[in-house]
């Protein structure tokens, strides 16, 4: 069951009644966050909205995007991105092996293009200035990573030998991103315990993978720090309470360990988020159903704050904060719901709010604004 959690493949089957197509709140609101998820439907993949209201996410639309989901888990992180501007959002869509654009106005999503990913089983999506990198995860066999520039009118146009492979077959990959200059491209593979990280020159072009063994088992999900400290998740193959967190620093291609893995205490943490101000980091334990919290120093070493983690509901998996982090997000596969916490900017506490529940089986990805 843990193993499934991990992969994500978890939940209950329910149908999309009640989502309400571009609805619209009052003019007061913009200034709660947004935030956007995907259905994951075999049918017709599309990205849902909540907005924010007071402590309570509340649906705001589905906006079809053309392609289709896998209807399951996809042991991922990143599978929704913004652009370098801002003004458009990018999804993958596993289940047709393509990545849609949607342009940003306002309340809505406009879907301006959508193409093919260069590979099977698109789950990851990076981006920096104008451009994109998708992480393909290759199904049964050889994922690869390919790259694609994001045009003023929001086309995704293919960057020529931008397509490079992973370590080997059967990677089990989870997640693709810049570092925060945009010169090196960074991708976990749960299955061989390693980490690829790829050289991206002026053109966008990334070269071949240099692949590096992670300081701890299963590595997953990932984030930089403002400082570009690399902090990634250890699920150690979901072992009951056996999960870590490992940071590191990236130079020239090459990762330096500053702290290895620093236990949760807890099983199968697959997700990782790092507020604005680089100080606390969040990584969600799949397999014990909760939230463990750490600090980050300056020079990227990492403390576990709080021995007993933060409760969420059944399963969760990928977590999302808003760009000024005040509201830390979590979708959970098992509940099909969707959390919301305030974040305590001095010393990274969480408060829970009111969630929403009634999300459709599979549902993948988040991200907030």
């Amino acid at each position: 069951m843990i193993r499934k959690l991990i992969m994500g493949a978890l939940a209950t089957a329910i149908t999309l009644s009640g989502w309400v197509t571009g609805s619209a709140f009052a003019n007061d609101e913009w200034q709660w966050p947004t935030v956007y998820t995907m259905s994951n439907q075999t049918g017709d993949n599309a990205v849902l909205i909540f907005r924010q209201h007071g402590d309570t996410p509340v649906p705001a639309g589905s906006f079809p995007t053309g392609g289709k989901g896998s209807g399951g888990g996809l042991g991922n992180q990143g599978a929704l991105a913004f652009s370098g501007d801002g003004d458009a959002l990018l999804v993958v869509n596993p289940g047709s092996n393509d990545i849609s654009v949607f342009e940003i106005n306002g309340r809505h999503l406009k879907l301006v293009d959508r193409v093919s990913s260069g590979g099977t089983s698109p789950i990851s999506i990076a981006t920096h200035e104008d451009y994109v990198y998708v992480l393909n995860a290759g199904g049964p066999g050889v994922g690869n990573i390919a790259g694609f520039e994001l045009t003023q009118h929001n086309k995704l146009k293919p960057i020529a030998g931008s397509n490079q492979p992973l370590s080997g077959a059967n990677t089990a990959p989870a997640q693709i991103s810049f570092n925060l200059s945009g010169d090196t491209l960074v991708v976990t593979e749960k299955a061989t315990n390693i980490i690829d990280t790829y050289a991206v020159d002026e053109d966008g072009v990334a070269s071949a993978p240099v692949s590096q063994r992670s300081n701890g088992q299963t590595p997953f999900g990932f984030a930089f720090t403002p400082r570009g400290v690399l902090v990634v998740s250890e699920a150690f193959g979901g072992a009951p309470n056996a999960s870590a967190v490992s940071s590191y620093l990236l130079r020239d291609g090459q990762l330096n360990v500053r702290s290895g893995s620093i236990g949760t205490t807890q099983s199968a943490a697959c997700w990782i988020v790092i507020t604005k101000n680089g100080k606390f980091a969040y990584a969600s334990n799949t397999g014990s159903n909760n939230i463990s919290s750490y600090r980050v120093g300056s020079a990227g070493r990492l403390t576990l704050q709080e021995a007993v983690a933060t409760p969420t509901g059944a399963g969760p998996i990928d977590m999302a904060l808003n760009k000024n982090s005040r509201f830390l997000y979590v979708l959970n596969a098992g509940s099909d719901s969707l959390e919301v916490f305030r974040v305590n900017r001095w010393n990274g506490r969480l408060t829970q709010g009111t969630g929403v529940s009634g999300l459709p089986n599979g549902a993948n990805g988040l991200i907030a604004r």
